[in-house]
């Protein structure tokens, strides 16, 4: 397929993406990266009153984990951490606490399906860190069913790389060009997209329909694309997502 001349992104705020990339560690790489330099992020950005919040909200957790009646302790500080965190950081907190507080699938089950949007989108993000299994797929599954760009953004991250399979994993780098979620986000994208003919025909058709409806084809698309034509494993090899029947 020929890549069109592209002119830089423009954001939905009318600004262009330059791409430019800070030196810093930002929230959104710190959330995908230790739980331990996640905390050390929040305790460098918080302001002394939420880190005093946090401190306690961590400790209740630890003191009291898992689920207790109809409602913990610690899932009542999930609700609060928007106002007490800021929405920043409201995130990153809530992950913390799902960790002090031990949650297994069980109860990010729960918070997931009786939380608000903000509170799935921190049980995401949370997976990778309390979840060694795939026993937690199905809150992926049914947030990659969602038109909400910021719950997929979410969905895409390195617990759905581990654990998805290809045919699901490849519908999910679909609906982020549908819904204009950057490809940036989806986790272990080249390695998974790698030599992938199947993504690659997937991807062809769409941008066969959007061309025939007289629509421009994502950049994205053509990143992705080019992933696919890279060369795949050697023979021989493992390969942890094995071939889709």
């Amino acid at each position: 397929m020929t890549r069109p001349r592209t002119t830089p992104a423009v954001r939905t705020d009318g600004s262009q993406d330059t791409q430019a990339h800070s030196t810093h560690p930002t929230l959104d790489t710190a959330l995908t990266s230790s739980l331990d330099d996640l905390r050390r992020h929040l305790t460098a950005h918080l302001d002394p009153a939420a880190r005093d919040w946090l401190e306690h909200a961590l400790d209740e957790a630890a003191a009291h984990p898992g689920i207790h009646g109809p409602i913990s302790a610690w899932e009542l500080r999930l609700a609060e951490a928007g106002r007490r965190c800021g929405a920043v950081y409201a995130d990153a907190a809530r992950v913390l606490i799902l960790d002090a507080a031990r949650a297994g699938t069980d109860a990010l089950t729960r918070v997931y399906f009786q939380g608000t949007a903000d509170e799935r989108r921190a049980v995401l993000h949370a997976l990778p860190h309390l979840v060694s299994g795939s026993s937690a797929l199905p809150l992926v599954e049914d947030a990659l069913r969602t038109n909400d760009t910021r719950l997929l953004t979410a969905a895409v991250g390195p617990y759905a790389a581990r654990h998805l399979a290809p045919h699901d994993w490849r519908h999910a780098v679909l609906k982020c060009l549908f819904t204009g979620v950057p490809v940036d986000h989806v986790a272990d994208l080249p390695r998974r997209a790698r030599g992938d003919g199947e993504l690659a025909r997937m991807l062809g058709d769409y941008a066969a329909e959007r061309t025939a409806a007289g629509r421009t084809v994502p950049e994205d698309l053509y990143r992705v694309l080019d992933l696919t034509e890279s060369a795949p494993p050697a023979p021989g090899t493992d390969h942890p997502h094995g071939k889709e029947s």
